[in-house]
């Protein structure tokens, strides 16, 4: 296996990896985010935390697909694919600041929640707020940043040939939708628009899965970056 090989084979298998930590992580944080007063309940601790782990290395992977696809994607655009490293760092940081949040209401729970002298009602409101600031945290990371990265990873990925057009292709059209969910939904409280979000949601889902599968399965096309990348191997 060449080191193009190999990147391709590492940027796919974290891109799969986003899909497998994410998607479960949602119905394990149920219990925290459904529930108003979780933290004066009995709890599910242990499942949230299972979820919190979970996101914390969806985190990572949008991290590990950046790095790992940076050194070839640089060839065609190095300021473009330097913002798309950026763009999936800042996902993540939002990604962990709303894990943060959850798990101080567990930290909470554990600690304040039933203890003598412990004023309940303010103990809801700080459970709520906290909540809170996870909803905004995945509005702004998960629902919105997919879109940033699918412009620029999607210019890189179109322009270059690297893979079939058709996938980078989906990004671009799903993009400006998720944007423009993820802003409607800002200004209207976090409240959004069901319609417009699952049309939005659906193009960069497969968008970044059919990605994934192909460079885990069928890695780079043959194209001038690999080329020079091979050639370059060869002079040194």
């Amino acid at each position: 296996m060449d080191s193009t090989r190999r990147t391709a084979l590492v940027a796919g298998v974290f891109y799969l990896i986003t899909f497998a930590a994410s998607i479960p992580a949602v119905f394990l944080l149920a219990p925290v985010l459904d529930n108003a007063n979780y933290i004066v309940s009995s709890g599910a601790d242990t499942r949230v935390l299972w979820g919190c782990f979970l996101d914390v290395v969806n985190a990572l992977a949008c991290i590990g697909t950046a790095v790992a696809l940076f050194p070839v994607v640089k060839r065609q655009s190095e300021a473009v694919a330097l913002g798309f490293v950026t763009s999936r760092m800042l996902e993540a940081a939002i990604i962990l600041i709303g894990v943060v949040s959850l798990l101080a209401v567990v930290t909470l729970r554990q600690d304040l929640a039933g203890a003598p002298g412990t004023d309940t009602a303010s103990l809801v409101t700080t459970g709520k707020a906290l909540v809170a600031v996870r909803d905004w945290t995945f509005l702004l990371g998960p629902s919105l940043m997919p879109g940033i990265n699918a412009l620029l990873l999607g210019y890189l990925l179109y322009r270059s040939g690297l893979v079939p057009r058709v996938i980078p292709a989906l990004g671009l059209i799903g993009a400006p939708l998720l944007i423009a969910s993820a802003t409607a939904t800002l200004f209207r409280g976090n409240d959004p628009v069901t319609v417009l979000a699952a049309i939005a949601t659906v193009p960069i889902f497969v968008w970044e899965l059919s990605l994934g599968v192909w460079l885990v399965v069928k890695g780079f096309k043959p194209s001038p970056i690999t080329a020079g990348m091979a050639e370059q191997k060869v002079a040194t």
